[in-house]
């Protein structure tokens, strides 16, 4: 059994799909009658992925698989990073934190407004030991406003080029390609598949 440490049913969703192929019983927190919650208070991707995936296997005693990710735009420094989900402030949804974007990105022209998205993965057994991390990302920009309907956090208005179509745009199937998360899961599912063939998960 594999628990994806998230609370953010969205997101524990779009893992647990692109972690089924291996075939391994999934669970999120979500499961467990527990409110516990691992403070994030690391300095990056990495730092934020290792912490959750450890505290919540040794919490839970099970392995634990946790993530990392935000959007880093490149003409605010990599802003908003490992803030990205309190990027308006601590207690903002969705739609504040995207218009918050908007707002410092001001009128900057579209080919200054180039981001990407990031995401850390980190696997830990119950002990709370890192048995696997990896970190992957997905290139596009930020547009002037929100297009689709499908996805959370900034997908309206993270842009791929290539397809000229926001994440929220292109919808779940594409998204589980070229997404930073499914590049994540990709170079990690072969140290998952060991796993599971040898009984450790």
């Amino acid at each position: 059994m594999l628990v994806i440490g998230t609370a953010n049913r969205k997101k524990g969703l779009e893992l647990a799909d692109l972690i089924r192929p291996v075939g391994l019983d999934i669970q999120t927190l979500a499961d467990f009658n527990d409110d516990y919650r691992v403070v994030e208070n690391g300095e990056s991707f990495a730092a934020n992925a290792c912490l959750k995936a450890a505290g919540y296997a040794r919490r839970l005693d099970r392995w634990v698989l946790a993530d990392d990710s935000g959007l880093a735009v490149d003409a605010l420094d990599g802003r908003p990073g490992i803030f990205s989900a309190r990027y308006a402030s601590s207690a903002a949804g969705d739609e504040e934190n995207n218009s918050f974007l908007l707002e410092q990105l001001g009128d900057m022209p579209l080919r200054q407004r180039t981001a990407r998205f990031v995401c850390h993965v980190a696997l830990s057994d119950p002990s709370g030991e890192i048995q696997a991390r990896c970190e992957a990302a997905c290139r596009g920009r930020i547009i002037f406003q929100p297009r689709g309907s499908e996805g959370f956090g900034y997908d309206p208005l993270f842009e791929i080029v290539e397809y000229h179509r926001t994440f929220a745009e292109l919808g779940h199937r594409v998204k589980a390609v070229l997404s930073h998360r499914s590049r994540a899961i990709c170079r990690l599912i072969p140290r998952l598949m060991l796993l599971a063939d040898s009984s450790c998960i």
